[in-house]
């Protein structure tokens, strides 16, 4: 398993961070690429849509599964 590696992002001007396992953290940079959008503004993208009792880091994680799950499209 691999190590949880705490990241930081500023959102909407408001600096927060997150922590996952390298292999999510690389899938998000995948879906970021795919979608052509920033690291960060995926991060934003997820973070506006999640229920706001929900985690960031759980929120990104469901995201990637959502994507790996959806045949990987880049419309997650």
């Amino acid at each position: 398993m691999s190590p949880v590696e705490k990241r930081s992002v500023t959102i909407r001007g408001h600096r927060t961070s997150y922590s996952l396992e390298k292999p999510f953290y690389d899938d998000l940079v995948a879906i970021a690429a795919a979608r052509k959008l920033t690291l960060a503004a995926l991060v934003a993208e997820i973070d506006e849509t999640r229920p706001r009792d929900a985690n960031l880091s759980s929120a990104l994680r469901l995201h990637v599964l959502d994507w790996a799950k959806h045949g990987m499209s880049g419309s997650a």
